[in-house]
């Protein structure tokens, strides 16, 4: 797979009042969690958001936090992250904010195009348009809490 480049919003056009997203590789993937952009967290390069998120779970299990940020895809990732086999870190409902903050501001402030492209959205609203998840996404029936979409117009306010 080639690298690839957010879009570059043209200033003459009029900004949408809202800007969906869910594939990485569709219209707007670069704000996905699966668009390939390495963070470095603590000293380790992560491939992309998503496999610092899912591996962020097992703080006590290096080993298996290896096996999730060497995974050779996002959704691997996802899938690893998803497993019950090991206890995930406890309070994880009340730390998954912080961590996800950690980890976009990593990948906003480490690419400049990232930054650059997220402040040329300008106020319009960020949705991740993901049917399966309500809580990170808009849901299925679009009422879901979109924490991904509102975590990202805190940081664009932030970066302004």
């Amino acid at each position: 797979m080639g690298t690839l480049v957010p879009p570059k919003f043209r200033e003459e056009a009029a900004m949408p009042a809202e800007i969906r997203f869910f594939r990485f590789y569709e219209r707007n993937g670069f704000l996905s969690n699966f668009y390939p952009s390495p963070i470095e967290i603590d000293g380790k390069v992560w491939p992309t958001v998503e496999h610092y998120f899912q591996a962020a779970k097992f703080p006590d299990y290096p080993a298996y936090q290896q096996r999730v940020r060497e995974a050779r895809t996002p959704d691997d990732a996802k899938r690893l992250g998803g497993t019950r086999h090991l206890p995930i870190l406890r309070d994880w409902d009340s730390r998954r904010v912080p961590i996800m903050i950690n980890a976009l501001i990593a990948k906003f402030t480490g690419h400049e195009e990232l930054r650059e492209a997220l402040l040329a959205t300008g106020d319009a609203a960020l949705i991740e348009a993901n049917p399966h998840d309500p809580y990170w996404g808009s849901g299925r029936q679009g009422s879901g809490q979109n924490m991904l979409g509102k975590l990202l117009m805190e940081l664009r306010a932030s970066l302004t």
